[in-house]
Formats: structure tokens, C-alpha cells, sequence
């Protein structure tokens, strides 16, 4: 008769009223559990009939025990690690039903956001689109930090991509926290997920609150003017706005992090816009694509380019005077160097790609 196995319905080392534990987030990296041998006797080991006895401390048998120790160990995670797998998205369950999980002040939901959401947008980050980073060091490992990246492709599957990149990437498994248009937080479904996922209003208040926590924060400056240029004017850097990303670095002390994506430009190639549609359904623009509307929902599928983004060298806002936030001259000046930067970046890219899709 076989002993019976208990698997445990919660395993996981959370107090309730504390914050969520982070689970892994770098693939490969999760932690080695060890498979649950027999304990040995105590005592005097009797041999068995017709076996010689070996003395303990024969090299060969040292050696033989540790290599079956290993075969035991990697037995025991074969089907320990499936049932504490199964434990585990028990109790994820469990969490929701209850409501026993945490979210911060902006409604985003880490562990969600690890083991849920992440999981459905890392097919399309490796898979579809099989984005290539670059300069990932350059992320310091903690504090606050601005990441400025340009923006583009119609929809805005960039910023996801750029958050998917930073998550799984970084070796201090950062999370960075988008700043998004109004429009993000009007349309139903789209606003509980993107604060689920830690998006927050591009506004200088929310910002200066997300670096003074020590978190990453991602912006676009160049908004529905990135995005939504026409496809003829592909990795043109639009205006940043008016800088006040810069400000806002500059009241925190905090790095400004240029990032340079290609590859998104041309996932939606929009060669038209119906700007009287887009007035009726209260959209920036309405984009007209070789396959959009014309084959239907089929049209709404992106192209599955290659992408690559860069990070790159952070520029010091921390050795500024505190008045310096409101010198409009600085501030277009250190907005002038991101811009530049970032659009180097993309034309020495674009050099160095040798197709679009491969």
C-alpha cells in the first residue's frame, strides 16, 4: 500500500497582510526544489545477503551515492514540481476569488501582472515579433528613473513590448510603470487592464509620486503624434511636447533614460487617415492600413516584424540646482539632447537592419 501524497492548497510563504511575494521573473530562473527522500536510518546498516560490504569512506562508493542522490533529486522535482505547480495556480485562484491580493495606490497588481498578463504578451514579444535588446545595463538597478522611447505603429503595442523587455530582462527584475494618454483610462476593458499592468496618467503629479517611490517610469513623448503619423514619415521623431518630462526628472534627481524601438513603425503601415470618422467615434485619428478596414478583422492582425530596442546611456539630472526644474532654457536643452540621441539611435539601426521581417 502506497503512502498517500498531501498536496498542499496554498504553498506559497505570503502573510496576509503583507505585500504579495514576487515570483520569478526571468525565464530559467525559477528556484530548485529538492525531491523528498527517505530519511535514513539511524543505526547500524546491515548489508544485504550476497552483497560485499564497502567502507565508508571508499572514493568510488562516495561517488556512486551522490550520482544516485542526483537521479533521486531529479525524480522527485519531475512530479513534485507539477503538483506544486498545480498548488500554486490553486491558490493564485483562491487569492482572486477572495480578494486577498494587493494593489498599490494606481490600481496596479504585481502579481497579476506576473503571472497572468506578462504571460499573455511574452508569445508576441519572443515569438511573433522577436525583439532584440540591447543596453539593458544601462537601467540602474534601483531607484527612480524616466525612460524616454519614441513612439509609432498605429496602435500602441510598442510601450507594452518596452515593458516585456524591461521585466524579463533587467537582472534586478524592474517593473516599468507606463505613463498613457486619457484616452487609455475612457475606454472599457483597456482601463482596468492597464492599471492592472501599472500604466498611470501622463501627468507631472503622478510621475513625480512614481519616481520618488524609486520606480521605472516610461514615456512617449511625441503621444498620438508618434503614433499616428503617416507611414511615409516612418522614424521621424515628432515635437516631445513641451519637456515637462524633463522637469519632472529634474524635481527628482531622477536619470533620463533614452530608448530607441524599430521595428514598430511598420507593423500597421498607415497610408491614410479618416479624420471625419475619427471625429465621429472621438479618436485622434482613424487609420487606413494596405489591410485595414479592407479585410475585415483579418486587417486588424499586425505584420510580424522583427524588432529591436536600445537603451541607452543614462543622462544625469541629479547635479542640477532644485530651481533648475523651472529654467525653460534648460529644460530645452536636455529635451533637445533626448530627442537627438533617440533619433541617432534609430538611423544607426536602421543601418545596421537588414530586413524588415527577418
Amino acid at each position: 500500500m502506497t503512502d498517500a501524497k498531501v498536496i498542499p492548497f496554498d504553498d506559497d510563504h505570503r502573510s496576509r497582510g503583507g505585500a504579495a511575494q514576487r515570483p520569478s521573473r526571468r525565464r530559467g530562473a525559477g528556484s530548485r526544489r529538492q525531491g523528498t527522500g527517505q530519511p535514513a536510518a539511524v543505526g547500524e546498516v546491515q548489508p544485504l545477503p550476497g552483497v560485499a560490504s564497502v567502507p565508508e569512506d571508499d572514493p568510488v562508493s562516495g561517488a556512486d551515492e551522490q550520482a544516485q542522490e542526483q537521479v533521486e533529486v531529479s525524480a522527485g522535482d519531475g512530479s513534485g514540481g507539477l503538483e506544486r505547480r498545480v498548488a500554486s495556480g490553486l491558490a493564485f485562484l483562491r487569492r482572486r476569488l477572495t480578494g486577498e491580493y494587493d494593489v498599490d495606490d494606481f490600481g496596479y497588481d504585481e502579481e497579476l501582472t506576473d503571472q497572468v498578463l506578462m504571460s499573455l504578451l511574452r508569445p508576441m514579444y519572443e515569438k511573433y515579433f522577436r525583439v532584440e535588446v540591447k543596453g539593458i545595463e544601462n537601467i540602474p538597478a534601483e531607484g527612480g528613473a524616466l525612460i524616454v522611447a519614441n513612439h509609432s505603429g498605429t496602435v500602441p503595442v510598442d510601450g507594452l513590448m518596452m515593458q516585456v523587455a524591461v521585466h524579463d530582462h533587467h537582472p534586478a527584475d524592474r517593473h516599468l510603470r507606463l505613463l498613457a494618454a486619457d484616452l487609455v483610462f475612457m475606454l472599457p476593458v483597456v482601463n482596468e487592464l492597464a492599471r492592472k499592468l501599472g500604466h498611470t496618467l501622463a501627468c507631472a503629479e503622478d510621475a513625480e509620486r512614481l519616481l520618488a517611490q524609486g520606480e521605472l517610469v516610461g514615456v512617449m513623448p511625441e503621444g498620438f503624434k508618434g503614433i499616428g503619423k503617416p507611414f511615409s514619415e516612418r522614424y521621424k521623431l515628432q515635437r516631445f511636447g513641451r519637456g515637462g518630462f524633463v522637469s519632472t526628472a529634474l524635481r527628482q534627481g531622477a536619470p533620463i533614460i533614452p530608448c530607441s524601438i524599430v521595428g514598430a513603425e511598420e507593423i500597421y503601415p498607415m497610408i491614410g487617415n479618416a479624420k471625419t470618422l475619427a471625429r465621429v467615434l472621438g479618436f485622434p485619428y482613424f487609420p487606413l492600413t494596405p489591410t485595414f478596414p479592407w479585410l475585415g478583422p483579418l486587417g486588424a492582425i499586425p505584420l510580424p516584424t522583427k524588432w529591436t530596442i536600445q537603451f541607452g546611456e543614462p543622462i544625469a539630472t541629479d547635479g542640477y540646482p532644485v530651481e533648475a526644474a523651472d529654467d525653460p532654457m534648460l529644460m530645452f536643452n536636455l529635451t533637445d539632447q533626448v530627442r537627438e540621441q533617440i533619433q541617432h539611435t534609430l538611423y544607426k539601426l536602421l543601418v545596421q537592419r537588414r530586413s524588415v521581417f527577418f
